[in-house]
């Protein structure tokens, strides 16, 4: 699997239905909720009220990436906003997922940039230059996420997909998505889920 390779039709709900591992926590939801992301993870370390990592992480980030942020437990500033957006966009990330906070909700919204976070906050990190690390194995949303991994996230939440194991997982998820359409069929034209279910 690469990352060029079209995601857009692959739902993360659709995974959830034969997979137990690499979901982050539910409480990582979606500003912008109607968009789908992919693409390998550039993971960054951003410990406390030091914003300094992301500097560096922007800096570095390549077009079709997913900025993939371990807050490493701090629940009360923001660390993403309107400048961070504007810097990933130029650089070509398709989205950010962070364990913690933005703020800025209105600017992110305006530029159409998708990130998914735990919430809003008004107090933001500082450069501080204390530490943090990019493109390290780091834990977002209690999930163990490594550099270049496939990450997938939509309405419903974010997965994140060993390199190994994509290709399988995504072709098993369409099958499915496929005879979902076509469940979804009989059911409008008039048979029960009941009847469905005993035919299966």
């Amino acid at each position: 699997m690469t990352a060029q390779d079209d995601l857009s039709d692959v739902e993360t709900a659709t995974l959830g239905h034969f997979l137990e591992s690499g979901f982050m926590a539910p409480a990582l939801q979606a500003l912008l909720p109607e968009r789908r992301i992919f693409g390998p993870a550039l993971t960054v370390r951003m410990p406390g009220d030091d914003g300094s990592i992301l500097v560096e992480a922007l800096s570095r980030a390549e077009p079709g990436q997913v900025i993939v942020i371990d807050r490493c437990g701090d629940l009360r500033h923001a660390c993403w906003g309107a400048v961070t957006t504007c810097a990933a966009k130029a650089r070509g990330v398709v989205g950010t997922v962070i364990d913690g906070f933005v703020t800025d909700r209105s600017a992110i919204l305006a530029e159409d940039f998708p990130v998914w976070c735990r919430g809003r906050s008004p107090v933001t990190t500082k450069p501080r230059r204390l530490g943090g690390a990019v493109n390290v194995t780091i834990n977002c949303g209690g999930v163990a996420v490594r550099p270049g991994e496939l990450v997938l996230a939509d309405e419903s939440g974010v997965v994140v997909i060993p390199p190994g194991e994509s290709e399988a997982h995504i072709r098993r998820a369409r099958q499915m998505q496929a005879e979902e359409r076509l469940l979804l069929a009989r059911l409008r034209a008039g048979e029960t889920l009941a009847d469905i279910t005993r035919a299966a």
